[in-house]
């Protein structure tokens, strides 16, 4: 008996998690030294994804690079930071705001916002302040979120 259910069981198992993998989405985010935007720019620079989206930043551009700010990522995500010049893929695992820059480029404007599910952090992350540009950028950034 045990040998007739375990393959169907295992059978059932298998779609399920063919159908959770097929629903997560890839997004492609380009580095770039000017865009339709603007100058030194992520493209696109507000990114609104599900836990376990993959986000794929392109080193489009040479010399730019993808690292969270600090202060404003949900709680217990842990901080990250990719080499300049290098591609970087990122799969969210929490729900909440998680805010980027480019480290060279961040004074000149160069943040993206990226929203996983509810805006659980959006007080803490509204707060933090910003260089230059920067700060302009993610006003409008925050226009954006969905409730």
């Amino acid at each position: 008996m045990l040998k007739k259910i375990f393959p169907t069981t295992l059978i059932i198992i298998l779609i399920f998690l063919c159908n959770i993998s097929a629903s997560a989405k890839t997004i492609k985010v380009r580095m770039l030294n000017k865009g339709e935007t603007g100058s030194m720019i992520f493209e696109p620079s507000f990114i609104s994804v599900e836990i376990g989206d993959t986000i794929i930043f392109q080193s489009t551009d040479k010399g730019h690079n993808v690292q969270n700010i600090k202060g404003m990522l949900p709680e217990g995500v842990k901080s990250f930071k990719s080499k300049i010049n290098d591609d970087y893929s990122f799969v969210p695992k929490k729900e909440g705001l998680y805010g980027l820059k480019c480290t060279p480029h961040y004074g000149m404007g160069m943040v993206a916002l990226v929203q996983v599910g509810k805006p659980l952090n959006l007080q803490k992350t509204r707060s933090k302040r910003h260089p230059g540009k920067a700060k302009k950028r993610f006003a409008d950034l925050f226009d954006k979120i969905k409730n």
